[in-house]
């Protein structure tokens, strides 16, 4: 074993292989950097190059892209507030508080020793999993996995904000929408409506571009300001690396703790990031989540790094990938001619601690890069807000697009967007929404599998009753520990009750929708959906009703436009902007839309002048265009191109 390690390490620093690395490195950086693309884009953007290659030196390449990719995702979270993948949705809660409040450096500075960490722990316990993998995630049965699903419902309590009653109808509600496709037990198409888009489900990325970027750019676009007033890198820079020495032993736990998670099929970084961040705020003393704690980017940036080494036990020693980036990594072992499974532990040992090798130097030089080029990313948080919200909404629409190049990606962006832009004024909580999306189809899943294999006496399975006391744990602490997550501490920003009230119907009529939907399907295809439905329309119907005709609601009235300036343009204004980019795309086609809108924001929203507006929609689309030819992406076509056939990239 000790002769493998070092005989893999001999094998990986030549050269050559370091080239490839660092190659792999660079591109995972860049792929990062943009929101919503994630590894998983970037694994598929490597696999025909790899090809041809030597084992060790593919394997090199393609763990330096997983690497980093992790890290470099940080940027988008922390300076701009646009979840960078899916896996750094809580970065947000706390990172980007921090750069507003001109902390950027110091943000950045701890989110990458955290994940250079993480990702190093990771690799340790992947190489302790050569030996133990095996039993541990055999041990593991559907009836564990559903339970490890409802533990990250648990952590609702600790997201929920100032009233737990929106929390629950928050988390009902993504639980609602991720009912919405294919039922895993009978194949059944719920609410798909005869669509082949919603048949799928909805699209993650977008949900999370949507529920949390565009409210945020939104509210910076108001302000008419820059993200931060100062970006004094020097200080920030130290800050972090003190942050990180003084929350030591919560950086080892979620490192942790993420290794662990990621090792299981199915939870995905989605669910770990929430997980993570739950248990750093029920276990942390005089935090304040939510409002800019570096311990919550330490936390959730530590395991998602050190998820990645988790990841790969599955997918390297049993052939079953935990995540569609391992799915493609898994591809691309085979394309390089190796095959998953026990003899990853026997005669390919080697390539085992290769990987783990890979793994580990790549966090090393992917944090050093990213130390290098971080202070003048930095001072993007500098620039007045006007001429960077347009460069944002065509990211955050490119990044929503390019999850399944369809142009219902858009329109899906532009109906959650609006919904979060209204649960974010009115004090609803996003996080959990989220948790319950992720959550909802593995805990179908699981549930369907765990009764068919054990029957209702799945609840009685040690394990299932040891995941069942912690979650009554977690419960306990968060009823006592909840934090302001995602609303502003300001009480008397009460508003008018009748725009909530009429709000507060919203959910109670997708829930209505989602029930009445149920009706239609065979007991296993209708039995999940039903129960969340009727679950919450008994919790949401009375919120509406107290919002409506109570003397005093109490702490569910909250209306953060209660006066707000709207010197830069009100609440309607800048969705009115994004809205016509969604629809001119649907006319002329997204490119020629973007264009317009271009043009038309930087003149009259960001009162630029006729040069700079040219020169800045010119750089944004030029960029645009190179991005889809690399990726060999078509944009959106509208009904212009229904009728004339343009050339690319105008069709």
């Amino acid at each position: 074993m000790f002769e493998a390690l070092l005989s893999a390490l001999v094998q990986l620093s030549s050269p050559d292989r370091l080239a490839y690395m660092a190659l792999g490195v660079a591109i995972g950086y860049a792929i990062g950097v943009l929101p919503a693309l994630g590894g998983l884009a970037g694994l598929s953007l490597v696999l025909p190059f790899i090809y041809g290659l030597d084992q060790v030196s593919a394997l090199a390449m393609l763990t330096g892209l997983v690497a980093v990719a992790a890290t470099a995702d940080t940027y988008s979270s922390i300076l701009m507030g646009i979840p960078g993948s899916s896996a750094s949705q809580a970065t947000i809660l706390d990172g980007f508080p921090m750069a507003r409040r001109g902390e950027a450096a110091r943000a950045l500075s701890a989110s990458f020793i955290a994940s250079m960490i993480g990702g190093l722990v990771g690799a340790v316990i992947l190489s302790c999993a050569v030996l133990v993998a095996r039993p541990l995630i055999l041990a593991l049965g559907t009836a564990e996995l559903f339970m490890l699903a409802v533990l990250g419902l648990s952590m609702v309590g600790v997201l929920a904000g100032r009233s737990f009653g929106k929390g629950l109808v928050a988390c009902g509600l993504g639980l609602a929408l991720g009912t919405i496709g294919s039922a895993p037990a009978t194949a059944e198409y719920r609410l798909d409506f005869g669509t082949l888009y919603l048949s799928d489900g909805l699209p993650l990325p977008v949900l999370v571009l949507a529920i949390f970027a565009l409210p945020e750019i939104v509210d910076l676009a108001r302000g008419g300001g820059t993200i931060s007033k100062t970006a004094e890198l020097g200080k920030g820079w130290i800050a972090g690396l003190r942050d990180i020495a003084r929350h030591w032993w919560l950086l080892l736990r979620t490192s942790t703790i993420g290794s662990l998670l990621g090792a299981i099929p199915g939870l995905g970084g989605s669910v770990t990031d929430w997980i993570v961040y739950g248990h750093a705020v029920q276990t942390e003393k005089n935090g304040q989540f939510g409002k800019g704690d570096v311990r919550g980017v330490i936390a959730v940036e530590a395991s998602n790094n050190a998820r990645e080494g988790g990841a790969l036990v599955p997918t390297l020693f049993f052939g079953i990938p935990s995540s569609g980036s391992m799915a493609v990594f898994l591809g691309g072992m085979t394309l390089i001619g190796i095959e998953a499974g026990p003899q990853l532990v026997g005669e390919r040992l080697d390539l085992t601690y290769a990987i783990i090798w890979s793994l580990a130097i790549a966090n090393v030089m992917g944090t050093g890069l990213c130390f290098v080029t971080s202070p003048l990313i930095a001072k993007l948080t500098t620039i007045r807000f006007g001429l960077i919200a347009p460069f944002m909404v065509m990211i955050v629409c490119f990044g929503a697009f390019n999850t399944s190049r369809d142009a219902a990606d858009l329109y899906l962006l532009l109906a959650v967007g609006v919904l979060g832009l209204f649960m974010r004024r009115f004090g609803w909580p996003r996080p959990p929404f989220v948790v319950g999306f992720v959550l909802a189809q593995p805990m179908e899943t699981y549930l369907y599998q765990a009764v068919q294999f054990y029957g209702w006496s799945f609840v009685e399975r040690p394990g299932v009753l040891i995941i069942a006391a912690m979650i009554a744990l977690f419960v306990f602490i968060g009823a006592r520990q909840r934090r302001l997550a995602d609303t502003d501490d300001e009480s008397d920003k009460r508003g008018h009750a009748r725009p909530q009230a009429i709000f507060a119907l919203v959910p109670i009529a997708i829930f209505a929708a989602v029930l009445l939907d149920a009706t239609k399907h065979s007991f296993l295809g209708a039995v999940f959906p039903g129960m969340v439905a009727a679950a919450m329309l008994v919790i949401s119907i009375p919120i509406a009703l107290k919002l409506a005709f109570a003397n005093d609601p109490g702490s569910l009235l909250h209306d953060g436009e209660e006066g707000a300036d709207e010197s830069q343009g009100g609440f309607w204004t800048y969705l009115f902007w994004f809205a016509g980019l969604i629809l001119g795309s649907a006319l002329v086609g997204f490119l020629l839309a973007s264009i317009v809108f271009f043009l038309a924001f930087l003149r009259v929203a960001a009162k630029c002048s006729w040069t700079k507006t040219l020169v800045l929609t010119a750089i944004a689309n030029g960029g645009l265009v190179a991005v889809a030819d690399i990726l060999v992406l078509d944009f959106p076509n509208g009904l212009l191109q229904s009728m004339i056939d343009l050339p690319w990239p105008l069709r």
